[in-house]
């Protein structure tokens, strides 16, 4: 009863939860879903899907709860004594949902459902279609060894990429350089302020240099000291490979990880893994991805050249670089930009306040979707963490976690994570969707010993933008049934559609100048400024969208050609020679803190971001086409219907026919050349 992880309370229990609760909680839960799975294959539940689902749900809700909690806690406040309760317990938790999966009389149970004639609901139809593909997926068809067989490997792959991500937070958090103020000439002051906090807070004289983002890119981008560019430069791109500390090497992790995806998919009946992971996506095979990739590349190609010509140019004319290395293409791209287009990142930087972007950002989603955003209360895991509600007429809608800022112990990157799905109980009471919104931005400093709010960077805006795009996708459905509510059931290549979608707001003037206000001045963003961030908008696109593509082939040749673990960097080598035209140094091993394949959910996916974009630019087209005089792109009606098409469907149809209702045509890449200036 003492147990926050067992709590009735409605929201998760955060600031109670340690890691002696993880054990004892997961063993009543584990029983309590075993339990769960027995009646509802017994003959005292019917063939009927509502009567499944109601004994099946209320269990899997209660351990999806609980662990969802552990699991976010692991990527937002790691401590040892954490990681070991969580590492611990994914065998156990892993072995149940697998067993679940694949349970031959659950399976059989739903095929008779399938097969009975049931009229079901559209949404409900479809979700009872997923389950039925997700049981062949997780091997409820095979029998006897390959069964066992298939079950370990779920095992062995949840902590394998559990232990890829420990790797690499491991490898971030352990770096430590202090540097002399000389050594950071040229950085912007708000970081410079913040690593001398760092230092000082450890007893240190100096700054102290890390691998967090927020500390990381400022030096490579305005550094002066070139030997301190090449030292971070190298310790990040070499994070958690064999050219660093031995126990954090993920070279054999993540050859190991391949070649159990590959065993999995030949027990599944496919040729390679690639082939599993399509099946639930928009595109079909591994050639149509890569035909589209290689499409886009050839497109892309031109411009690149022309990117890396100017700048090669640029850093040796007007820099003296003769030479440029790796760890000089930030520095002398953004030295370009302020030349090109008269202003620097850090200029703008000074005119985001994380408050007022905020402010501006609920504005939007407040105005185009119909719905109010207001502070609420919650317990949460650190005092930086907010907690908000979204309601439309005085109705909850849904509610969400805002973590913003970098620290040590939390995992690198930006994320939405679900919390809990909107969804029917079978008591009939409606369960509000939440969310969690993760970023990494450097936290408020005082200059001077006077507090100042968090400045983001224009792409920090567009992350925040792009995750709240995921998170309003989830909070804002209207599909009543778990399996296909908000995210869920949605196509892996189509569920970055509405986050990539909620960047467009970030290059409008209408919408810029309610997000800005000068840290000093409060004045907001000057429009000729604006302007010359706008002719910079699609600066470098070229060489942006082939280090995309890279990654893209990379992910999908992984998993589709067998065998290719066996020498991964020969790998990158190879479509770094086919499709790159910046060249990155033999010791760069991005892949070994590729977190999105190896431990995110994109294994064979990764090409997602390029194929939704398509999607998403198209999208963005309608609000373009119906902007007004007055209210510019927040075009109520357009917005409307992009919710109802879009938003409130979430998974209870396919993505296409999503974006037909919504543009009453099939997607086109037209948009997606123009806005990126490669039309």
């Amino acid at each position: 009863m003492n147990n926050p992880l067992l709590s009735p309370h409605d929201l998760p229990l955060f600031a109670d939860i340690l890691p002696k609760h993880v054990a004892p909680a997961l063993a009543v839960l584990l029983a309590e879903a075993d339990q769960a799975l027995e009646r509802a294959v017994s003959d005292a539940v019917p063939a009927d899907y509502d009567a499944v689902s109601a004994v099946l749900d209320t269990a899997s809700e209660r351990l999806s709860a609980a662990w969802g909690a552990i699991g976010h806690l692991n990527a937002v406040a790691d401590t040892p004594e954490l990681r070991a309760a969580y590492t611990a317990a994914l065998p156990q938790v892993t072995d149940v949902m697998t067993r679940h999966a694949a349970d031959e009389r659950l399976y059989n149970k739903y095929k008779t459902i399938a097969a009975s004639g049931q009229v079901l609901p559209p949404a409900r139809r479809r979700a009872l279609d997923n389950a039925m593909r997700d049981f062949v997926l997780a091997g409820a068809e095979l029998q006897g060894s390959a069964r066992e067989r298939f079950q370990k490997l779920q095992a062995l792959q949840a902590e394998l990429a559990q232990k890829f991500s420990e790797n690499v937070l491991d490898a971030t958090d352990c770096y430590i350089y202090i540097a002399s103020a000389d050594e950071l000439a040229g950085v912007p002051g708000d970081v410079v302020q913040a690593a001398r906090a760092e230092a000082a807070a450890e007893g240190h004289d100096g700054h102290r240099m890390t691998l967090h983002f927020p500390c990381y890119f400022p030096v490579l981008q305005y550094g002066k000291n070139r030997a301190l560019r090449e030292r971070l430069y190298r310790a990040y791109t070499s994070r958690a490979s064999e050219l660093g500390d031995p126990a954090q090497d993920n070279s054999a992790v993540m050859a190991e990880l391949t070649a159990l995806r590959q065993e999995e998919a030949q027990l599944l009946g496919y040729s390679h893994y690639a082939a599993v992971s399509l099946v639930p996506k928009m595109a079909r095979t591994a050639a149509q991805v890569n035909d589209f990739l290689l499409g886009l590349a050839r497109r892309a190609r031109p411009h690149a050249e022309r990117d890396l010509a100017e700048l090669l140019e640029f850093a040796r004319s007007e820099l003296g670089l003769n030479d440029l290395q790796a760890w000089d293409i930030a520095y002398a791209s953004e030295k370009l930009k302020e030349q090109r287009y008269a202003f620097s990142e850090q200029e703008v930087k000074l005119y985001f306040t994380e408050p007022k972007v905020l402010e501006g950002l609920f504005h939007i989603i407040e105005t185009l979707f119909e719905v109010s955003i207001r502070p609420d209360e919650a317990p949460v895991w650190h005092p930086s963490v907010r907690f908000f509600r979204i309601e439309r007429a005085g109705t909850l809608v849904g509610q969400f976690y805002l973590d913003p800022y970098t620290r040590s112990g939390k995992r690198p990157g930006a994320w939405m994570d679900v919390v809990r799905s909107r969804w029917r109980r079978p008591d009939g009471r409606l369960q509000t969707p939440v969310a969690h919104l993760v970023c990494n931005f450097a936290p408020p400093v005082a200059v001077d010993g006077v507090p100042r709010p968090a400045l983001l960077t224009h792409d920090d805006v567009s992350t925040l933008f792009h995750e709240f795009g995921h998170g309003l996708h989830h909070l804002l459905t209207q599909v009543d049934d778990l399996g296909v509510s908000g995210i869920s059931g949605v196509e892996w290549d189509a569920v970055e559609l509405p986050s990539q979608f909620m960047e467009n707001f970030c290059w409008e003037w209408d919408v810029l100048k309610r997000l800005t206000a000068h840290v000093d001045t409060g004045e907001p963003l000057p429009r000729a400024l604006f302007e010359r961030m706008l002719a910079a908008k699609n600066f470098q696109s070229g060489l942006q969208t082939l280090r995309q593509v890279e990654f893209s082939l990379f992910d999908m040749r992984l998993h589709a050609q067998p065998g290719r673990q066996q020498d991964i960097q020969a790998l990158v080598d190879e479509v770094r020679s086919e499709v790159s035209v910046l060249k990155p140094p033999a010791f760069n091993r991005f892949q070994h803190s590729f977190s999105h394949i190896f431990a995110g959910g994109y294994s064979a996916g990764y090409y997602s971001y390029k194929w939704a974009e398509v999607l998403s630019a198209d999208a963005w087209s309608a609000f373009e086409e119906t902007a007004r005089p007055d209210t510019g792109v927040l075009n109520v009606e357009t917005g409307r219907r992009y919710r109802q098409a879009v938003l409130e469907t979430g998974g209870s149809r396919c993505a296409l026919d999503s974006f037909k209702d919504f543009r009453g045509r099939e997607p086109t890449i037209d948009a997606l050349l123009r806005h990126q200036g490669m039309a």
